[in-house]
């Protein structure tokens, strides 16, 4: 263990007086000192809890452990939906805003800028790269910790696998770690009631976790490596509930996202560095928990660690839209493969959603999660593709216009209670009087109905083929599905680039 400096007290002058401000320096050490609980003093500031001992030794192990072969599906499926995510995002406007910065630090090969022809440094490329997964909200999702880890883990990985030259297996480790350590935090905080209540973003809390736990896992840093590096990233650890005012997602990608596979590199790039720092960040004077949790159980970061793999439980998304509307158009789709329904004949369509959900996509400017407006899109169009969920100019639309006038959107306290399953319940009301209705309680692409690997090709084909082409993508598809082996992640650049 190395040994931490003490507090230092006001020293005595060479005669073995204190000055005046010393006087009033050491009151106010004392005082301070009758404030804080004995325990704080009497605690041996090198102890390493058993909570992160286990922890960080899991984590300086994960790049050379195997996985069970439904997680290591799982994981292929993240990252090439992730991939397609950054793929699809690259011409909407925080993917420009991200290309527009990226040309300042272009010169360096290091890592890929996905979508481009632009290279740059690991933090700066993973940043960028994350900014794109996110840019609309195409990309997976965890519903235990309130958070979306694939658009900051998978591009830290990337970028930090290329720095150190992974392989395959290693990527897929190193991502599935990711997963496993992001999502955990936010759930040892209590993630819907601290969301609600703390006022800040469980999306960027957990996803620096998961983006620095990949990226560390890529460095191959061992275990007194990683306490630096969890560390490192509680100083870096940071976003706010603001981004739902955010109208233009630029935002919202900087804080889902960008940020946050940036920060994540950064911690480990640094301690690999040589930078060290606190041995125990979660635990002790000042610690993580006490200053954004008090109230958490950092012994959730250990629960079944190993056992359950958050990869498996992370949602991947059917629709190309925010994840709070996924229930209501898979409503929507299984009350249309029913039956026909002609726009005209449509006299009302009434949406219940839980109230922590209703209030994120009510009526909101964009249209990819805006509910009323996916819903009116839904009944004209008979799906909801990524063209329409990203058409700006169609929220004016006349036929689109009135058909949301007559879809009303109700908070459910039933279905409050139910969270974090996201349900909804849809009745289309016609004309004639015959009430069309449909109560989703497992979305598809949640762990109780998931998407199959054809779902997920499918899907990575219909967001990717119009900007890579159709050869670049079958290639990206192979690769990814067969990461197995993939001797040296840098080979993913000439199928994540443009020609």
């Amino acid at each position: 263990m190395r040994n931490h400096q003490k507090a230092k007290f006001p020293q005595a002058s060479n005669d073995g007086t204190l000055s005046r401000r010393g006087l009033l320096q050491r009151a106010g050490w004392t005082v301070a000192a009758a404030a804080l609980p004995s325990s704080v003093f009497a605690a041996d500031t090198n102890t390493i809890s058993p909570v992160m001992a286990k922890l960080s030794t899991y984590m300086s192990e994960a790049g050379g452990r195997a996985l069970p072969d439904e997680v290591i599906e799982k994981a292929k499926h993240h990252i090439l939906d992730t991939f397609a995510a950054m793929i699809s995002g690259s011409d909407l406007p925080p993917a420009r805003a991200a290309f527009q910065y990226a040309r300042d630090f272009n010169t360096d090969k290091t890592a890929t800028i996905v979508a481009s022809k632009m290279t740059s440094s690991p933090p700066e490329a993973a940043f960028i790269n994350g900014m794109l997964a996110h840019s609309d909200e195409t990309d997976d999702s965890n519903e235990f910790s309130q958070s979306h880890p694939g658009c900051a883990v998978v591009p830290a990985t990337l970028a930090s696998g290329e720095k150190f030259g992974i392989d395959g297996k290693h990527f897929l480790r190193a991502v599935t770690l990711g997963y496993d350590i992001g999502p955990r935090m936010t759930i040892s905080f209590g993630a819907l009631e601290f969301r609600n209540t703390s006022h800040k973003s469980t999306h960027s809390i957990s996803s620096v976790f998961g983006a620095a736990a990949a990226a560390g896992c890529a460095a191959d840093l061992n275990a007194q490596q990683m306490r630096w590096l969890l560390d490192y990233t509680a100083q870096q650890s940071s976003g706010i509930g603001a981004w739902n005012r955010d109208t233009e997602h630029i935002e919202k990608a900087f804080v889902f996202a960008g940020m946050n596979a940036r920060n994540g590199v950064t911690s480990a790039m640094v301690v690999h560095a040589g930078f060290d720092g606190i041995d125990d960040i979660f635990s002790g004077v000042d610690n993580y928990y006490q200053a954004y949790a008090p109230n958490g159980n950092p012994q959730l970061l250990i629960e079944k660690l190993g056992e359950r793999y958050e990869i498996a439980r992370t949602n991947i998304k059917k629709w190309t839209v925010g994840s709070p509307i996924q229930a209501p158009l898979d409503a929507m789709y299984n009350i249309l493969k029913k039956r026909t329904v002609d726009p005209n004949d449509v006299k009302s369509i009434v949406v219940r959603l839980a109230h922590s959900e209703a209030r994120v996509v009510d009526n909101r400017e964009m249209p990819d999660i805006c509910l009323q407006h996916m819903v009116s899109v839904m009944i004209l169009d008979k799906t909801a593709s990524f063209h329409a969920a990203h058409d700006k100019p169609r929220m004016k639309d006349p036929d689109v216009l009135r058909m949301r006038a007559k879809v009303q959107l109700i908070p459910s306290d039933e279905l409050e209670r139910m969270e974090p399953a996201r349900q909804a319940i849809v009745e289309i009301t016609l004309n004639d009087g015959t009430v069309l209705s449909d109560h989703v309680t497992d979305v598809r692409g949640t762990v109780d109905n998931p998407m199959t690997r054809e779902e997920v090709v499918q899907k990575c084909r219909d967001l990717v083929e119009p900007v890579l082409g159709k050869t670049n993508c079958t290639s990206l598809i192979d690769k990814v599905l067969g990461l197995e082996n993939v001797k040296d992640i840098r080979e993913l650049r000439g199928v994540l680039q443009k020609a």
